[in-house]
């Protein structure tokens, strides 16, 4: 199994929710993680409670990853700080659930610039970091990426294209030793649409749960990988 102490990570949208619970995850392997967000605010507060866990160093980083030059920055502050980059998590994402009538132009841009655009801005500004370390990528998509319904055309769109893109990378770019995986969770007991996590979340899938994922990912041989990964509760409610 490989060893993850002083490996580095970038994680987009790591303030909180998925983000937030990979990048407890790998601190407690003994990584060195920057969490990234739109607010510096934000960042330093989760910064404040990821040290806690004492293992590892975390730093916060204010970037949109809807901006290519923003996501380069956040590349190279790890690399300049480091001097490597061994992971990179594209999890930033945002859901705005309304009909074609409704789903208005400044919201579907928004999605689709988060969710998909902001996935190619992440490999593409730390792919020369990645090769150097024949890193990992990895992904955050949706079983939405598979699934689709009724109100959720921009973030149907958004996800499916992060499964397409993701899986067509990983063919790009496994040539130079970089490995790329696309997980799709289910049900997460998140903040995502404005939910506040609660007692009656225990049927879905937790933060932790994600981390210890990517870190096993991340400890496999790397001759293996999996590629894409679908993820559910076990026991969800009843209809």
């Amino acid at each position: 199994m490989q060893n993850l102490t002083n490996k580095t990570a970038l994680i987009t949208g790591g303030s909180k929710g998925i983000g937030y619970g990979i990048a407890a995850a790998l601190l407690a392997e003994g990584m060195k993680v920057a969490i990234t967000s739109r607010s510096q605010e934000a960042a330093d507060k989760a910064v404040a409670e990821l040290k806690k866990i004492g293992k590892g160093e975390v730093i916060g980083i204010a970037a949109d990853v809807r901006k290519f030059d923003s996501q380069k920055e956040a590349v190279d502050q790890v690399m300049t700080k480091w001097g490597q980059l061994d992971l990179v998590v594209a999890n930033a994402g945002i859901g705005h659930f309304a009909s074609i009538e409704d789903m208005t132009v400044e919201q579907w841009h928004e999605t689709i610039d988060t969710n998909l655009t902001g996935v190619f801005y992440s490999i593409k500004a730390g792919l020369e970091g990645l090769k150097q370390s024949k890193g990992f990528f990895i992904s955050i998509s949706s079983l939405a990426g598979t699934n689709f319904f009724a109100n959720g055309s921009a973030y149907n769109a958004s996800k499916f294209g992060v499964t397409g893109f993701s899986q067509a990378a990983m063919l790009d770019v496994r040539k130079y030793g970089i490995r790329v995986t696309t997980i799709m969770p289910g049900s997460v007991a998140t903040y995502f649409n404005d939910h506040q996590p609660n007692d009656k979340d225990g049927w879905k899938i937790q933060i932790e749960d994600l981390g210890q994922m990517v870190v096993d990912l991340m400890k496999m041989n790397s001759r293996t990988l999996p590629s894409k990964i679908e993820v559910r509760p076990t026991m969800p409610p009843s209809a």
